[in-house]
């Protein structure tokens, strides 16, 4: 069993192709990759969905976000995001909420649809994953953007978090002025 980690899938939200320069014709093709590249994912695996699951609003498309849902490989749990209603709450998960702390071998991790300035024990070693931000902000030392959108639409495993995370300098001493924002 493995834990798996992503952030703002929006499938079935075709408008957000277009706000985040998502590299596909349609919602369908994207829907198609992202279900593609979850199948890294085991059925006994942990995949936990940093909010921004998908776009259901009326029933036709809410029965294809459940088919996308069932298609998705693992254990699923959504910490919800800004975009998650009803609709897609009301999916089978294996549990919902706002803020989650775990733990993933030895290491304890804070998840939260948003970026936090820090978190519950932050200055002993936990890490914060979150989303929202899209590629806007990638995270700093410590935290991590856990997105598709800066992750090829692929999830992630502890391993690649802990690799990536250390490229960031602390968030004492990170500036929000646009140039040293750490690129996706």
């Amino acid at each position: 069993m493995a834990n798996w980690y992503t952030a703002d899938l929006h499938l079935n939200h075709a408008n957000i192709i277009r706000h985040c320069s998502r590299p596909f014709a349609s919602a369908e093709e994207m829907d198609r990759e992202i279900l593609h590249r979850m199948q890294c994912v085991e059925e006994d695996d942990d995949l936990w969905i940093l909010g921004d699951f998908a776009f259901a609003r009326n029933a036709d498309s809410k029965r294809y976000v459940a088919e996308l849902f069932e298609a998705i490989p693992g254990r699923k749990h959504l910490v919800r995001g800004n975009h998650d209603h009803k609709s897609t709450l009301n999916l089978p998960w294996s549990s919902v909420g706002d803020l989650v702390e775990i733990k993933d071998q030895e290491q304890v991790l804070v998840l939260c649809h948003y970026p936090l300035i820090t978190w519950n024990k932050a200055r002993y070693g936990s890490l914060h994953l979150f989303g929202h931000v899209h590629d806007e902000f990638a995270g700093y030392r410590g935290a991590l953007n856990v997105g598709v959108d800066c992750f090829d639409f692929r999830p992630l495993r502890l391993c690649d978090i802990l690799s990536r995370a250390q490229q960031f300098a602390s968030h004492q001493s990170i500036s929000i002025d646009g140039n040293s924002r750490p690129d996706c």
